[in-house]
């Protein structure tokens, strides 16, 4: 009787080492999908709404590569679809390498640097928040602030809104 005891013990036991929480190990590599909602823009001194004759939103979708729990790198690819007078089109491709300063409460900073297929450039300071932390995904929500150069066109600063998943 006492052996089926110990062996069920040993077994109870072995089972919970090997489902225990382990600490991370880093490097460690993650994903994500999101889309962005460009909400406003100042340009040459006169601001812009997304909601006005043109719609534009982003779908970006990246990888990172975490050092620690603090520090990470981030690589970014962001197709932006433009919609003017009831045509829809692919208006830009971003490309978006940042670095990444992790906090407590899942709160991260993330600098950008930001290259678009439009001919523009710039850098994207973010700030990210994780809203619902699950085993095998995550829900966030980030607040982008865009400045772009070049392309003969005004200096601008955007706002927007993204919504996304990590895994």
């Amino acid at each position: 009787m006492f052996k089926h005891f110990y062996t069920t013990v040993l077994l109870l036991a072995i089972v919970k080492i090997s489902f225990a929480q382990q600490p991370a190990t880093y490097p460690r590599v993650t994903g994500y999908f999101s889309i962005v909602q460009p909400l406003t823009t100042l340009s040459g001194g006169n601001f812009h709404s997304n909601f006005s004759n043109v719609y534009v939103i982003g779908f970006p979708f990246g990888m990172n590569i975490l050092k620690s729990d603090n520090f990470g790198i981030s690589f970014e690819v962001a197709p932006v679809i433009r919609t003017e007078k009831n045509i829809s089109k692919v208006s830009s491709v971003l490309f978006h390498p940042g670095a990444m300063f992790r906090f407590k409460h899942g709160f991260t900073f993330i600098g950008r640097m930001a290259f678009e297929t439009s001919g523009r450039f710039g850098v994207t300071p973010v700030f990210n928040q994780i809203i619902k932390k699950g085993r095998n995904a995550s829900l966030f929500v980030s607040v982008p602030f865009p400045i772009r150069f070049g392309n003969d066109q005004s200096a601008s600063v955007s706002t927007g809104i993204q919504l996304g998943v990590s895994f």
